[in-house]
């Protein structure tokens, strides 16, 4: 082999060993990092209840494995029911504000938690946490609330629709509403990183897709096609394993925006679904 060809073979292979470097070191750091991937924890209690003009007052429970937790309950006169609110994975309960409103005005009193290691909740949070933490809320409310599980209905957003159908193949709500839902992490990080076997690396599950077949309380889907952080596939695929009694509803805006985007599409869809299974009728016209 002459020189010239000698140098081509040893930086092509020089070329090839740093990219095989790379490639493993990403796979690395995509291993060693993936709670910092999942979870995007903000401490800082920017607003309450109160600055929107709702009242509420500031609650803390504990953990079957002793963490102790923050949240706020919302209360309404004569409430249609209570909405037991599992938040996404960023910033924490006070970031929920514009949601927490609609279910106020749709007759609601609502109960907002904290995951451990979001806001004043203590602890790290962790995939087998999280489940922990909406099983000690679920048990506030039965305990110390006195409510019954018909009284409830659990809406989770985004990774709180996880969590949520996790917690309605447990126990027996009397609705579960999945708004803007993945099917699983393995699937959502396939997508994000095709070039990597997360697969094979993944530390989460989050199986929102496995979770929901085994529901048995009505379930309201609500996605948009404009979605810009869970595709809209992913909406579509959950309605399609829930079993019946179940309903779709396709929204308007992007992942974060979406239930503001869509205005009186989101208000009028949620109400709908309720009313369907609530014992009361209830008129958005008189609030």
């Amino acid at each position: 082999m002459n020189p010239v060809r000698q140098k081509i073979h040893r930086m092509f292979w020089s070329i090839v060993l740093i990219s095989l470097v790379v490639y493993v070191s990403l796979i690395a750091f995509l291993f060693v990092f993936q709670s910092s991937l999942v979870y995007f924890p903000v401490r800082e209690i920017t607003m309450t209840p109160h600055d929107v003009g709702l009242p509420y007052e500031a609650v803390f429970f504990e953990t079957t494995d002793g963490v102790k937790l923050s949240g706020w309950f919302i209360p309404v006169e004569r409430p249609r029911g209570i909405i037991l609110f599992c938040h996404g994975n960023g910033g924490n309960i006070s970031h929920r504000l514009d949601a927490m409103e609609i279910f106020y005005h749709l007759g609601f009193s609502i109960f907002i938690f904290d995951y451990r290691g979001y806001g004043q909740s203590q602890g790290k949070p962790t995939e087998p946490g999280t489940y922990r933490d909406a099983e000690a809320a679920w048990h506030y409310l039965m305990e110390t609330r006195q409510v019954t599980p018909a009284d409830v209905i659990i809406f989770g957003e985004s990774l709180g629709g996880a969590i949520a159908a996790w917690l309605a193949q447990h126990y027996v709500p009397r609705a579960l509403i999945l708004a803007s839902t993945f099917t699983s992490i393995q699937d959502m990080a396939s997508e994000i990183y095709p070039y990597f076997p997360v697969r094979l690396i993944s530390r989460f599950n989050y199986n929102t897709l496995d979770y929901l077949q085994q529901v048995s309380c009505p379930v309201l889907i609500i996605h948009s096609p404009e979605d810009d952080i869970v595709p809209f596939h992913h909406g579509r695929r959950l309605f399609e394993a829930a079993k019946a009694p179940k309903e779709f509803l396709e929204i308007k805006g992007t992942h974060n925006e979406g239930f503001l985007t869509s205005g009186e599409l989101y208000l009028d869809g949620l109400n709908a679904f309720i009313s369907k299974y609530s014992q009361t009728a209830f008129h958005l016209k008189n609030n």
